[in-house]
Protein backbone atom coordinates (compact mmCIF):
# COMPACT_ATOMS: atom_id res chain seq x y z
CA UNK A 1 0.00 0.00 0.00
CA UNK A 2 0.78 3.71 -0.88
CA UNK A 3 0.56 6.35 1.27
CA UNK A 4 -0.56 9.84 -0.50
CA UNK A 5 1.63 12.66 -0.29
CA UNK A 6 -0.99 15.01 -2.11
CA UNK A 7 -1.59 18.51 -0.75
CA UNK A 8 -5.25 17.62 -2.05
CA UNK A 9 -5.55 14.22 0.28
CA UNK A 10 -3.85 16.49 3.11
CA UNK A 11 -5.87 19.14 3.21
CA UNK A 12 -9.01 20.46 4.37
CA UNK A 13 -12.06 20.45 2.64
CA UNK A 14 -12.17 24.42 2.66
CA UNK A 15 -8.42 24.70 2.81
CA UNK A 16 -8.90 28.56 0.95
CA UNK A 17 -10.27 29.65 4.12
CA UNK A 18 -8.47 27.21 6.76
CA UNK A 19 -5.38 28.84 9.02
CA UNK A 20 -2.86 25.90 8.86
CA UNK A 21 -0.06 25.98 11.35
CA UNK A 22 2.88 23.03 11.37
CA UNK A 23 5.96 22.35 11.77
CA UNK A 24 8.73 21.51 8.89
CA UNK A 25 12.13 20.23 9.62
CA UNK A 26 14.86 22.15 7.27
CA UNK A 27 18.31 20.75 7.09
CA UNK A 28 19.91 23.55 6.23
CA UNK A 29 18.97 25.14 9.53
CA UNK A 30 19.56 21.49 11.01
CA UNK A 31 16.12 21.75 13.39
CA UNK A 32 12.32 22.29 13.01
CA UNK A 33 10.42 25.59 11.68
CA UNK A 34 7.14 26.82 12.54
CA UNK A 35 5.28 27.33 9.48
CA UNK A 36 2.11 28.36 7.56
CA UNK A 37 0.08 27.10 4.67
CA UNK A 38 -0.44 30.24 2.37
CA UNK A 39 -1.41 28.73 -0.83
CA UNK A 40 0.48 26.75 -2.27
CA UNK A 41 3.42 27.38 -0.45
CA UNK A 42 4.96 26.78 2.88
CA UNK A 43 5.86 29.93 4.85
CA UNK A 44 8.57 29.80 7.50
CA UNK A 45 7.07 32.31 11.06
CA UNK A 46 9.84 31.51 12.86
CA UNK A 47 11.61 34.65 13.55
CA UNK A 48 8.20 35.65 15.11
CA UNK A 49 7.06 32.12 16.96
CA UNK A 50 9.94 29.82 17.27
CA UNK A 51 8.29 26.73 18.64
CA UNK A 52 4.72 25.80 18.11
CA UNK A 53 4.04 26.47 21.68
CA UNK A 54 5.18 30.41 21.33
CA UNK A 55 2.52 30.45 18.64
CA UNK A 56 -0.34 28.69 20.81
CA UNK A 57 0.58 31.51 23.34
CA UNK A 58 0.06 34.59 21.51
CA UNK A 59 -3.16 36.45 22.47
CA UNK A 60 -4.44 36.05 18.90
CA UNK A 61 -2.61 32.91 17.48
CA UNK A 62 -5.11 32.88 14.60
CA UNK A 63 -3.96 36.50 13.55
CA UNK A 64 0.05 36.08 14.35
CA UNK A 65 -0.78 33.09 11.66
CA UNK A 66 -2.41 35.33 9.09
CA UNK A 67 0.15 38.42 9.31
CA UNK A 68 3.80 37.28 10.71
CA UNK A 69 6.06 37.88 8.06
CA UNK A 70 8.38 34.71 6.94
CA UNK A 71 10.25 33.29 4.12
CA UNK A 72 8.97 30.49 2.52
CA UNK A 73 10.27 27.28 2.75
CA UNK A 74 9.30 25.61 -0.52
CA UNK A 75 5.60 24.32 -2.31
CA UNK A 76 3.79 22.63 -0.05
CA UNK A 77 3.10 19.68 -3.00
CA UNK A 78 7.05 19.28 -2.95
CA UNK A 79 7.40 19.38 1.27
CA UNK A 80 4.68 16.53 1.82
CA UNK A 81 6.32 14.32 -1.57
CA UNK A 82 9.46 14.59 0.32
CA UNK A 83 8.15 13.73 4.10
CA UNK A 84 7.63 9.62 3.51
CA UNK A 85 11.11 8.11 5.12
CA UNK A 86 11.58 5.54 2.68
CA UNK A 87 11.60 8.27 -0.16
CA UNK A 88 12.72 11.17 1.50
CA UNK A 89 15.87 13.31 0.20
CA UNK A 90 17.62 14.71 3.50
CA UNK A 91 18.73 17.86 1.88
CA UNK A 92 15.38 18.99 1.16
CA UNK A 93 12.51 20.03 4.15
CA UNK A 94 9.91 18.18 5.44
CA UNK A 95 6.72 18.21 7.30
CA UNK A 96 7.28 16.72 11.16
CA UNK A 97 4.35 16.46 14.09
CA UNK A 98 2.82 19.96 14.42
CA UNK A 99 3.56 20.48 18.14
CA UNK A 100 6.74 20.39 20.20
CA UNK A 101 6.87 21.88 23.77
CA UNK A 102 3.26 20.86 24.43
CA UNK A 103 2.84 17.98 26.96
CA UNK A 104 0.84 15.43 24.85
CA UNK A 105 -2.25 14.38 26.80
CA UNK A 106 -5.59 12.23 25.87
CA UNK A 107 -8.82 11.33 27.16
CA UNK A 108 -10.12 7.80 27.56
CA UNK A 109 -13.31 6.08 27.53
CA UNK A 110 -15.45 9.67 26.07
CA UNK A 111 -17.70 7.91 24.37
CA UNK A 112 -20.34 5.46 25.37
CA UNK A 113 -19.78 2.86 22.73
CA UNK A 114 -15.84 2.45 23.51
CA UNK A 115 -16.54 2.51 26.97
CA UNK A 116 -18.05 -0.99 26.52
CA UNK A 117 -15.20 -2.05 24.51
CA UNK A 118 -12.75 -0.82 27.31
CA UNK A 119 -14.84 -2.80 29.95
CA UNK A 120 -14.82 -6.19 27.46
CA UNK A 121 -10.99 -5.72 27.43
CA UNK A 122 -10.82 -5.48 30.77
CA UNK A 123 -12.85 -8.48 31.32
CA UNK A 124 -11.19 -11.01 28.49
CA UNK A 125 -8.09 -10.20 30.03
CA UNK A 126 -5.80 -9.29 26.95
CA UNK A 127 -7.47 -12.40 25.01
CA UNK A 128 -8.95 -11.57 22.41
CA UNK A 129 -11.20 -14.45 21.52
CA UNK A 130 -13.28 -13.95 24.80
CA UNK A 131 -13.92 -10.73 23.55
CA UNK A 132 -17.68 -12.07 21.64
CA UNK A 133 -19.05 -13.81 24.18
CA UNK A 134 -18.08 -11.34 27.52
CA UNK A 135 -19.60 -8.16 24.76
CA UNK A 136 -23.17 -10.20 24.63
CA UNK A 137 -22.79 -10.89 28.44
CA UNK A 138 -22.58 -7.27 29.16
CA UNK A 139 -25.02 -5.94 26.30
CA UNK A 140 -27.78 -8.58 28.16
CA UNK A 141 -26.46 -6.38 31.66
CA UNK A 142 -26.26 -2.52 30.73
CA UNK A 143 -27.42 -2.47 26.79
CA UNK A 144 -25.58 -0.83 24.70
CA UNK A 145 -26.96 2.54 24.38
CA UNK A 146 -25.42 5.20 27.44
CA UNK A 147 -25.08 7.94 24.61
CA UNK A 148 -27.80 9.99 26.82
CA UNK A 149 -26.48 9.54 30.19
CA UNK A 150 -24.70 12.79 31.49
CA UNK A 151 -21.44 11.43 33.53
CA UNK A 152 -21.71 12.41 37.01
CA UNK A 153 -25.52 12.87 36.98
CA UNK A 154 -27.98 11.47 39.42
CA UNK A 155 -29.41 9.18 36.90
CA UNK A 156 -25.51 7.95 36.13
CA UNK A 157 -25.22 7.53 39.98
CA UNK A 158 -28.00 5.43 40.29
CA UNK A 159 -26.83 3.19 37.39
CA UNK A 160 -23.47 2.79 39.23
CA UNK A 161 -25.47 1.84 41.95
CA UNK A 162 -26.95 -0.89 40.44
CA UNK A 163 -24.11 -2.23 38.63
CA UNK A 164 -22.37 -2.23 41.55
CA UNK A 165 -25.42 -4.66 43.37
CA UNK A 166 -25.17 -6.63 39.85
CA UNK A 167 -21.41 -7.20 40.39
CA UNK A 168 -20.93 -5.53 36.75
CA UNK A 169 -18.91 -2.54 37.69
CA UNK A 170 -15.71 -1.36 36.14
CA UNK A 171 -12.98 1.10 36.59
CA UNK A 172 -14.20 1.85 32.74
CA UNK A 173 -17.61 2.88 34.03
CA UNK A 174 -16.17 4.81 36.80
CA UNK A 175 -14.51 6.97 34.18
CA UNK A 176 -17.30 6.57 31.27
CA UNK A 177 -20.13 7.90 33.69
CA UNK A 178 -18.41 9.18 36.93
CA UNK A 179 -17.80 12.42 37.56
CA UNK A 180 -14.26 12.57 36.75
CA UNK A 181 -12.52 11.95 33.32
CA UNK A 182 -9.83 10.17 32.49
CA UNK A 183 -6.57 11.69 31.04
CA UNK A 184 -3.60 10.59 30.99
CA UNK A 185 -0.22 11.33 29.16
CA UNK A 186 -0.13 9.89 25.49
CA UNK A 187 3.92 10.64 24.84
CA UNK A 188 6.79 12.55 26.26
CA UNK A 189 6.74 16.14 24.24
CA UNK A 190 8.45 16.13 20.88
CA UNK A 191 7.97 12.43 20.75
CA UNK A 192 4.54 12.66 18.83
CA UNK A 193 5.00 11.41 14.75
CA UNK A 194 3.44 13.62 12.01
CA UNK A 195 1.40 12.83 8.55
CA UNK A 196 2.98 10.17 6.01
CA UNK A 197 5.48 9.28 8.78
CA UNK A 198 5.48 5.45 10.40
CA UNK A 199 3.45 4.81 13.23
CA UNK A 200 4.39 2.05 16.02
CA UNK A 201 2.85 -0.87 17.43
CA UNK A 202 4.90 -2.68 20.35
CA UNK A 203 6.45 -6.21 19.03
CA UNK A 204 4.82 -8.36 21.57
CA UNK A 205 1.29 -7.28 20.78
CA UNK A 206 -1.31 -9.38 19.62
CA UNK A 207 -4.30 -6.75 19.78
CA UNK A 208 -4.50 -3.70 18.92
CA UNK A 209 -5.93 -0.99 17.16
CA UNK A 210 -5.95 2.81 15.71
CA UNK A 211 -8.05 5.62 17.89
CA UNK A 212 -8.96 8.35 15.09
CA UNK A 213 -9.36 11.62 17.22
CA UNK A 214 -9.91 15.16 17.03
CA UNK A 215 -6.75 16.83 19.14
CA UNK A 216 -6.96 20.49 20.50
CA UNK A 217 -4.12 22.82 21.13
CA UNK A 218 -4.45 24.98 24.22
CA UNK A 219 -2.86 27.58 25.79
CA UNK A 220 -1.62 27.75 29.55
CA UNK A 221 -4.22 30.01 30.32
CA UNK A 222 -6.58 27.65 29.32
CA UNK A 223 -8.16 28.92 25.78
CA UNK A 224 -8.34 26.30 23.42
CA UNK A 225 -6.60 27.63 20.30
CA UNK A 226 -7.29 24.87 17.41
CA UNK A 227 -7.62 21.39 16.56
CA UNK A 228 -6.13 18.88 14.64
CA UNK A 229 -6.22 15.16 13.46
CA UNK A 230 -4.90 12.19 16.20
CA UNK A 231 -4.25 8.78 16.06
CA UNK A 232 -3.88 7.42 19.57
CA UNK A 233 -2.48 4.15 18.59
CA UNK A 234 -3.88 1.28 21.18
CA UNK A 235 -2.59 -1.80 22.85
CA UNK A 236 -5.88 -3.72 23.65
CA UNK A 237 -3.79 -6.20 24.65
CA UNK A 238 -1.86 -5.13 27.05
CA UNK A 239 -4.46 -2.59 28.72
CA UNK A 240 -6.91 -5.30 28.81
CA UNK A 241 -4.17 -7.48 30.59
CA UNK A 242 -3.79 -4.88 33.59
CA UNK A 243 -4.79 -0.88 33.60
CA UNK A 244 -2.11 -0.21 35.28
CA UNK A 245 -0.34 -1.23 31.85
CA UNK A 246 -1.88 1.47 30.59
CA UNK A 247 1.44 3.48 30.02
CA UNK A 248 3.15 0.63 28.11
CA UNK A 249 -0.07 0.15 26.15
CA UNK A 250 0.04 4.04 25.21
CA UNK A 251 3.31 5.27 25.13
CA UNK A 252 5.73 3.73 22.72
CA UNK A 253 7.99 4.89 20.03
CA UNK A 254 6.16 6.67 17.33
CA UNK A 255 2.74 5.42 19.00
CA UNK A 256 1.32 8.83 18.77
CA UNK A 257 0.50 10.70 15.49
CA UNK A 258 -0.74 14.08 15.02
CA UNK A 259 -1.48 16.33 11.77
CA UNK A 260 -1.32 17.08 9.37
CA UNK A 261 -1.61 20.58 10.63
CA UNK A 262 -2.95 22.39 13.79
CA UNK A 263 -6.13 24.52 12.24
CA UNK A 264 -6.47 27.54 14.22
CA UNK A 265 -9.95 28.84 15.48
CA UNK A 266 -10.73 31.93 13.60
CA UNK A 267 -14.17 33.48 12.45
CA UNK A 268 -14.22 30.23 10.04
CA UNK A 269 -13.90 27.42 12.21
CA UNK A 270 -14.87 27.39 15.87
CA UNK A 271 -14.99 24.75 19.01
CA UNK A 272 -18.60 24.42 17.94
CA UNK A 273 -17.27 22.77 14.40
CA UNK A 274 -15.26 20.40 16.69
CA UNK A 275 -18.29 19.13 18.26
CA UNK A 276 -20.15 18.93 15.19
CA UNK A 277 -17.14 16.69 14.02
CA UNK A 278 -17.22 13.43 12.00
CA UNK A 279 -14.24 11.90 11.92
CA UNK A 280 -13.54 8.94 9.56
CA UNK A 281 -10.84 6.13 9.28
CA UNK A 282 -10.15 3.91 7.02
CA UNK A 283 -7.24 0.73 6.98
CA UNK A 284 -5.82 -0.73 3.96
CA UNK A 285 -3.85 -3.47 4.62
CA UNK A 286 -1.27 -5.72 2.36
CA UNK A 287 -3.27 -8.42 3.17
CA UNK A 288 -6.34 -7.10 1.05
CA UNK A 289 -7.90 -6.07 4.14
CA UNK A 290 -10.17 -2.49 3.99
CA UNK A 291 -11.38 -1.39 7.06
CA UNK A 292 -13.99 1.77 7.60
CA UNK A 293 -15.01 3.77 10.35
CA UNK A 294 -16.47 6.87 11.85
CA UNK A 295 -16.88 8.90 14.94
CA UNK A 296 -19.33 11.52 15.00
CA UNK A 297 -18.11 13.84 18.12
CA UNK A 298 -22.00 15.17 18.51
CA UNK A 299 -22.37 11.65 20.83
CA UNK A 300 -19.48 12.10 22.91
CA UNK A 301 -20.21 11.74 26.28
CA UNK A 302 -18.12 14.47 28.04
CA UNK A 303 -18.36 18.32 26.12
CA UNK A 304 -14.94 18.67 25.05
CA UNK A 305 -14.61 22.26 27.03
CA UNK A 306 -15.59 20.69 29.93
CA UNK A 307 -12.58 17.51 29.87
CA UNK A 308 -10.13 20.43 28.62
CA UNK A 309 -10.77 22.40 32.22
CA UNK A 310 -10.65 18.45 34.32
CA UNK A 311 -7.55 18.99 32.82
CA UNK A 312 -5.88 22.28 33.29
CA UNK A 313 -6.29 24.54 36.33
CA UNK A 314 -5.25 25.40 39.74
CA UNK A 315 -4.59 21.94 40.70
CA UNK A 316 -2.67 21.15 37.52
CA UNK A 317 -0.61 24.08 35.24
CA UNK A 318 0.96 23.25 32.12
CA UNK A 319 3.33 26.51 31.33
CA UNK A 320 4.05 25.20 27.86
CA UNK A 321 0.44 24.18 27.03
CA UNK A 322 -1.01 20.70 26.00
CA UNK A 323 -2.60 19.13 22.79
CA UNK A 324 -5.52 16.85 23.90
CA UNK A 325 -6.60 13.79 22.42
CA UNK A 326 -10.53 14.07 22.83
CA UNK A 327 -11.05 10.40 22.35
CA UNK A 328 -13.05 7.89 19.91
CA UNK A 329 -16.21 6.21 19.79
CA UNK A 330 -14.61 3.71 17.23
CA UNK A 331 -13.59 0.48 18.38
CA UNK A 332 -12.94 -1.83 15.51
CA UNK A 333 -14.52 -5.36 16.23
CA UNK A 334 -14.83 -6.93 12.59
CA UNK A 335 -12.76 -10.44 12.67
CA UNK A 336 -9.48 -9.71 10.67
CA UNK A 337 -8.06 -13.25 10.31
CA UNK A 338 -9.47 -15.72 12.73
CA UNK A 339 -13.43 -15.91 13.45
CA UNK A 340 -13.74 -14.46 17.00
CA UNK A 341 -10.42 -12.81 17.04
CA UNK A 342 -11.29 -9.36 16.03
CA UNK A 343 -9.49 -6.38 14.44
CA UNK A 344 -5.72 -6.44 15.33
CA UNK A 345 -3.08 -4.76 12.66
CA UNK A 346 -0.47 -6.05 10.55
CA UNK A 347 2.86 -4.04 9.40
CA UNK A 348 2.50 -2.44 6.48
CA UNK A 349 -1.28 -1.26 7.28
CA UNK A 350 -1.86 2.25 6.08
CA UNK A 351 -4.19 4.45 8.63
CA UNK A 352 -5.89 7.19 7.60
CA UNK A 353 -7.91 9.49 9.53
CA UNK A 354 -9.83 12.26 8.07
CA UNK A 355 -12.06 15.15 8.94
CA UNK A 356 -13.47 17.95 6.50
CA UNK A 357 -12.70 20.32 8.19
CA UNK A 358 -9.42 19.44 9.51
CA UNK A 359 -8.13 17.07 5.98
CA UNK A 360 -6.19 13.81 6.47
CA UNK A 361 -3.56 12.13 8.62
CA UNK A 362 -2.21 8.88 6.75
CA UNK A 363 0.47 6.59 8.30
CA UNK A 364 2.29 3.51 7.48
CA UNK A 365 2.48 0.90 10.89
CA UNK A 366 5.56 -0.85 11.89
CA UNK A 367 7.23 -2.23 14.70
CA UNK A 368 8.24 0.35 17.28
CA UNK A 369 11.88 -0.46 17.07
CA UNK A 370 11.69 -0.87 13.16
CA UNK A 371 10.01 3.18 13.27
CA UNK A 372 12.37 6.28 12.86
CA UNK A 373 14.38 6.79 15.74
CA UNK A 374 13.61 10.17 17.70
CA UNK A 375 16.62 11.75 18.97
CA UNK A 376 15.83 15.51 18.88
CA UNK A 377 14.61 16.34 21.78
CA UNK A 378 14.06 19.47 24.22
CA UNK A 379 17.58 20.24 25.06
CA UNK A 380 18.37 19.54 21.34
CA UNK A 381 15.86 22.27 20.07
CA UNK A 382 17.13 25.11 22.68
CA UNK A 383 20.59 24.55 21.43
CA UNK A 384 19.38 24.74 17.95
CA UNK A 385 17.05 27.80 18.68
CA UNK A 386 19.67 29.42 19.72
CA UNK A 387 22.69 29.12 17.41
CA UNK A 388 19.73 30.46 14.34
CA UNK A 389 18.88 33.06 17.08
CA UNK A 390 15.53 33.06 17.62
CA UNK A 391 15.67 32.62 21.23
Amino acid sequence: MTLDSSAAFALPDDSDEALLVGRAWRPEMAGPSVVVVRGPAVVDISKTAPTMRDLCEMTDPADVARTAAGDEVGALSDILANTPRAQRDSARPWLIAPVDLQAVKAAGVTFAVSMLERVIEEQAAGKPERAAEIRAVIGETIGSDLSKLVPGSEEAMNLKAFLIEKGAWSQYLEVGIGPDAEVFSKCQPMAAVGHLAEIGIHPRSTWNNPEPEVVLAVASTGAIVGACLGNDVNLRDFEGRSALLLSKAKDNNASASLGPFIRLFDGNFTLDDVRSATIALDVAGEDGFRLKGESDLAQISRDPADIVAQTIGRNHQYPDGFVLYLGTMFAPIEDRDTPGQGFTHKVGDVVTIGSPHLGRLSNRVVHCPEAEPWTFGTATLMRNLAARKLI
